[in-house]
Order: structure tokens, then sequence, then C-alpha cells
């Protein structure tokens, strides 16, 4: 699979100077974890969901959570898993067809279920990258990852944790640096293990009865930036120590794809589409979403939990690295570069400080080589809009 796979080889010449690469399940970790891009969260209980994976990966979902935890009723739990079990076995018949699906997690909601669900998925489970970990600290999620250990070498397959930190003692501050300290042991332990580590707003906001309104960020909400900035201190540091860590859901979506049509019925490089698409966006909920993309980069994170369809186009298209933000790149890590110093960029418009910047270069081509490098006169518009159109 690749990002932006769905379009023709033509269209991806045109809009990209560098294109994504391909991947699969088995790539190396350190690549997958930046490729997760949008992650769709479904319920586990939808009778359709086998083909609802194959719908959404032909849409350009890389990366699914199938959701045994707070997206259905306690009562629910059982038929869910006995639905997963169907399900997988549908799309591991798929698959022998030649068929490319996405990465594919389940989120449990106690350990003994990875066990259980990796017993009972038998040959199906080849179609399975890992499970997601709820309402993580150092004391639960140390028996998950055990769980996870023990599922993986009775079904001599590798699989995937990504912790989820939303405990209110995370959120709390007479607590939340001793519990960050024992996240941190705990994922460093099973470090080879850990695709990365997901923020659970929804449930922090829960913790003070809050709730964002759509024209507000995840990091206009005070209390919940405050956190995100103390994860990030401690788990995502740039130094080999750190983890991928992942943008917050967005609760907020309409139909965009419909609203959008108007916009997109011409190419997208027409003089005049691209602005008239800018305000659609901006008319239809989608303007807190895009900021907070951008936030979220800005702050550290990659790639969003997403609960809706409609966010996966925005999410992809914002994480395409600009041909500007490449040339700077580049030119930071030109191994001519290695003793420091400062240079005019090419864009001449900023300073590019070789070695402070040294970091962020370096991720910049991590993220370049998997979301791609868009061509000079190509930007988030006319990205956005192919994706729209798919």
């Amino acid at each position: 699979m690749r990002h932006f796979g769905y379009m023709s080889p033509a269209a991806r010449e045109g809009l990209f100077f560098q294109e994504p690469c391909e991947f699969d399940a088995a790539s190396p970790a350190s690549l997958l974890s930046v490729a997760l891009g949008a992650t769709l969260y479904s319920p586990a209980t939808r009778p359709t969901l086998a083909d609802d994976v194959m719908k959404q990966a032909g849409r350009g979902v890389v990366s699914m959570v199938l959701c045994l935890e707070d997206s259905i009723d306690d009562a629910e739990v059982v038929d869910a898993e006995a639905n997963l079990v169907r399900q997988f076995a549908e799309l591991a018949e798929r698959d022998a067809a030649g068929a490319g699906l996405p990465l594919l997690f389940v989120r449990v909601r106690e350990p003994g279920q990875i066990t259980d669900l990796v017993d009972r998925l038998g040959v199906s489970v080849r179609m399975l990258s890992g499970f997601v970990l709820p309402k993580f600290t150092e004391e639960r999620g140390t028996l998950f990852l055990e769980a996870l250990a023990e599922a993986e070498a009775a079904c001599g397959q590798r699989l995937f944790a990504m912790p989820v930190l939303e405990s209110p003692e995370l959120l709390h501050l007479e607590t939340r640096g001793e519990v960050l300290q024992g996240i941190a042991r705990s994922v460093d332990k099973y470090r080879d293990r850990v695709l990365a580590l997901r923020l659970g707003v929804t449930d922090f906001c829960s913790a003070y009865g809050l709730r964002r309104a759509p024209d507000m960020t995840a990091y206009d909400v005070q209390i919940v930036g405050s956190v995100i900035a103390d994860v990030v201190n401690v788990l995502g540091r740039a130094d080999g120590t750190g983890f991928t860590i992942t943008g917050p859901v967005w609760e907020y979506f309409r139909r965009q794809e419909r609203m959008f049509k108007p916009q997109l019925r011409r190419s997208p490089f027409l003089e005049g589409s691209a602005e008239e698409l800018r305000t659609a966006l901006i008319e239809h909920d989608l303007d807190g979403l895009l900021r907070e993309i951008e936030l979220d980069r800005a702050n550290g994170l990659l790639g969003k939990t997403c609960i809706h369809p409609s966010h996966v186009a925005p999410v992809h298209a914002l994480s395409v690295v600009s041909h500007e933000e490449f040339t700077d790149a580049q030119d930071i890590l030109r191994p001519e570069r290695g003793g420091g110093g400062v240079l005019r960029s090419a864009y001449t418009n900023k300073m590019n400080e070789v070695k402070p910047h040294r970091a962020w270069a370096e991720r910049t081509l991590r993220r370049a080589e998997v979301f791609g490098v868009a061509s000079e006169d190509v930007g988030f518009v006319d990205l956005l809009a192919a994706g729209l159109t798919k």
C-alpha cells in the first residue's frame, strides 16, 4: 500500500515532486509508525465490517482500529468479539484473492481479550497488525503488554501495541509526573512492539465536564494542551528515546464530500477553484480540524485518530511535505554541513541553522518518504481536492 495509492500514476506525477513510498504490514516499525496517518476507528459490532474495511482501503485509509471498548455498549462485547472473528475470516478470504487491506488493530478492554482473540482468529490472525490498549498506565499497561507478548509467541506473528494515554491520573497535576514516568518505563521495556502512543483527549475533557466547540482545537482547552505538552516532553523526544505520538480525535463532521462536489467539478489547478474550495472548507466546519492538524504537527504529533471518513483526506493532505520544507531539510542534512553553521534557505525567506534544525530535518525527510513531497506549485488545497474526488 501507499498513501495516495488510489490515484493514477499520471495524477501522482502531476502532484508530487517525490512520490510516497510503498509499504506493508511487514515493513519496519520505524516506517509504519510514521505511515499510520489518519487512523480510522470503527465499532466492532458493525455487521458489514469486512466490506467497510475494503471500502475505506479504496479511499486511501491505511490504518484502522476495530473497537471493542468505548464505542460499543458493555452488553455488546461478546457479540462484537464473535463478529470480529467472522469478519477477519472474510477479510482473509478476500486477501487471498489479492485485495489490499489497511493495517488493522483491535481496541480491547482487558488484557485477557488479546490472547483470547488471537487464539479464536486462527489463521486469519495474519490480517491483524496489533492491539490498541486503553487507559494505559504502568500497572495496567504492563498487563496488556505481557498479554501481547504471550499472544505473539503463540501465533508466531509480529503484533504491535498502541497504548492510549487517557487516564485521569495522567490529567491530574498532582499525579501526572509520576504516571508519565511509569508509562515511560513500561513502553521502553517493550519498545520494539510499541508502534505509537495515542492521546485520549475526549477522556481528558470528560474528567472536567468539558467539550470543545467545533471552532476550537484541543490546544485551546488549556488543561488538555498542558497534558499534550507534558506527554511530548517525556515521551516524544527526538534523541532516540521518544515514540511517535498521534494527534487527538476530532469529534465533528458533516458530509463534506457531497458538499464540496460543486467546487471540485473543475480541475483544482484552474484559477479560482482552489479559493472556492478553501471557502467551502471553512463554511462546513473543517476550519477547526485543519487548524488542529497544523497544531498537532507544530507540537510534535504525527497522524491523527479519526472517527469519520471525511477526516482522512485533510489529515493526509496536510501530512505531505511541501517542496519548501523538503528543500530546507535536504540543505540542513547535506554531509558538508556536518560541522554546523547558518545558511539562508533556498526560498530566501528564513534562516536554516544546521545543528538546532537537524532533528526537525530528519523527521521531515521521514515524513517525506511516507507521504511524499508536493511539487513546487502544488499546495494543500490541490492535494485535498484530489483526495475528495477519488
